[in-house]
């Protein structure tokens, strides 16, 4: 999968955005509806947005060849503001261009710090990480436990990620490995902000 890239420290006190690249493998084509993503269906207690960002990277731009899964399958670095109290966060990365009716899903991660303001590039792959310390990452729709970069099929045109942030108002009792529905539960009810970033990628050429 490619040598892991370490950073840190990214809390409050101090930390470096590595550049946020790739985003995600939808394994079949594009479908023609626009299926509901998961930061639609849960609701939040405050209505200002949380924005993730990237010092790389803007809404609607195109990701780094190394974070794709035909490549190096590094997760992007992440940073965003202080959401007052939030005890965790969680990353959900959807990609709603896969063929089926429904979004493939490239990567779950929660119990991310609640001081954290942004993730380095390459969190490894396993249920339990030290980098976010303590944060857990469920399964993806490649099943793999934790992230699986951009990885659009060729022929099935530009493909659209959606990286949904949430902070939320406390740490999740949640057994890592777990897919998105229970995620989705576990979270209803405990989100204070969330928000999104759009990025792009496509088949090599």
């Amino acid at each position: 999968m490619g040598q892991r890239h370490r950073r840190g420290p990214w809390t409050r006190r101090g930390w470096a955005v590595a550049p946020l690249a790739a985003l995600l493998l939808s394994a079949c084509g594009r479908g023609d509806a626009s299926p509901e993503l998961l930061i639609d269906r849960l609701a939040a207690q405050r209505a200002a947005p949380l924005q993730p960002t990237s010092l790389d990277l803007a809404v609607g731009g195109a990701f780094a060849a190394r974070q794709s899964a035909y490549a190096n399958n590094l997760s992007p670095a992440l940073a965003w503001a202080v959401t007052p109290g939030a005890q965790s966060y969680a990353v959900v990365i959807e990609d709603p261009d896969s063929r089926g009716g429904q979004p493939f899903v490239h990567w779950l991660i929660w119990n991310i710090p609640g001081d954290a303001v942004g993730m380095p590039e390459g969190v490894p792959l396993g249920g339990q990480v030290a980098r976010p310390p303590g944060a857990a990452q469920g399964v993806s729709d490649a099943h793999t436990l934790g992230y699986f970069g951009p990885h659009p099929p060729a022929g099935t045109g530009l493909h659209h990620y959606v990286i949904e942030l949430f902070a939320l108002d406390e740490r999740l009792g949640l057994a890592p490995g777990q897919p998105l529905p229970a995620l989705e539960q576990a979270m209803k009810g405990h989100v204070l902000a969330k928000g999104r970033l759009v990025a792009t990628a496509e088949a090599p050429r």
